[in-house]
């Protein structure tokens, strides 16, 4: 599932409808922008705790995609960065939807 996630954000950058980086993506959130926010699972523990800070705060959801490093979502979304805010929920929203059925499948 992570492949379908990963093409969904590159759609979804090629749209404009990325925030890149921990501190945009913070920006994002506590402007109540963003409407959820990925990051990949090789991340700096600060960047980690600063970004589920910020959306616990403000209720917005976080998602680590657990095989994919900054490098496989930099390729994806076409600039370096290991973690972004979606902002429209036309994205979002199958976003979602593919990590869920990814966690049933592996229950």
């Amino acid at each position: 599932m992570t492949d379908k996630v990963l093409t969904l954000l590159g759609f979804a950058s090629k749209a404009g409808a990325l925030s890149f980086g921990a501190a945009n993506a913070a920006c994002a959130v506590s402007r109540g922008k963003a409407k959820g926010v990925f990051f990949a699972n090789d991340i700096s523990a600060k960047s980690r705790k600063e970004i589920l800070f910020q959306c616990g705060k403000f209720g917005v959801e976080a998602f680590e995609l657990e095989n994919a490093g900054i490098d496989r979502l930099s390729n994806a979304v076409g600039r370096k960065c290991g973690v972004v805010a979606v902002l429209d929920d036309k994205f979002n929203t199958p976003l979602i939807s593919y990590l869920a059925s990814d966690r049933e499948v592996t229950r």
